[in-house]
């Protein structure tokens, strides 16, 4: 993990800092202030940026690349909860606010470049920036509101109708996502999704 100021990229890092959804409209002078609290890391493709299980939180900025949320159980199976790519957050904000571990992994889905602090010290910048506060929290409400509604899809919808759901929420993304992990988001075989695809393409 590199600090932004010593990065060879720096100049990148903080042009890409600058485009992500909660930081965009944020005063240069408060994002000046954040920026020593940020480490930047790179991670491979199927590297964890967090493990399921993990006691120490933290706030990743994604810069560059793809990220999902899965939970696995002692089997092994895995149901992923979202993606994020860059622009976009990931966090374990609600578990550091319930004191619990971190009930899932985030997992590189492509190679990722993200800006990230731990979680007590951007709980303590959020603290002094109370328009910025409202703006995470919301984001975190709306992000867990969209998990729920995912989970609540795979159970009332058919397979086409949660291709389509996906393609209509998440026209950015469904090109970019490998097939076999949007394949396991939607609850299909890769085969399935291929043969859908076909179809969908065709009607």
């Amino acid at each position: 993990m590199t600090p932004i100021a010593s990065h060879p990229q720096r100049n990148t890092i903080r042009m890409q800092l600058r485009q992500t959804l909660l930081l965009r409209d944020l005063a240069q002078a408060h994002l000046d202030e954040l920026e020593p609290l940020l480490t930047v890391a790179e991670y491979r493709k199927g590297e964890p940026l967090v493990r399921q299980g993990d006691e120490e939180m933290e706030m990743f900025f994604i810069l560059e690349g793809m990220v999902k949320r899965v939970v696995s159980n002692p089997e092994g199976h895995e149901m992923i909860l979202r993606f994020a790519a860059e622009g976009e957050l990931d966090h374990s904000y609600a578990a550091w606010r319930l004191r619990t571990p971190v009930p899932y992994s985030i997992v590189a889905v492509t190679k990722v470049r993200a800006a990230g602090l731990p979680m007590p010290q951007w709980v303590e910048f959020l603290e002094s920036h109370a328009e910025l506060k409202a703006h995470f929290e919301y984001e975190v409400m709306k992000l867990m509101s969209e998990v729920m509604a995912h989970t609540i899809t795979l159970h009332l919808l058919d397979a086409p109708g949660r291709l389509s759901r996906f393609h209509r929420k998440h026209p950015d993304l469904a090109a970019r996502i490998p097939k076999k992990e949007l394949a396991a988001y939607l609850n299909l075989t890769p085969e399935t999704l291929s043969r859908l695809k076909q179809k969908l393409g065709g009607s």
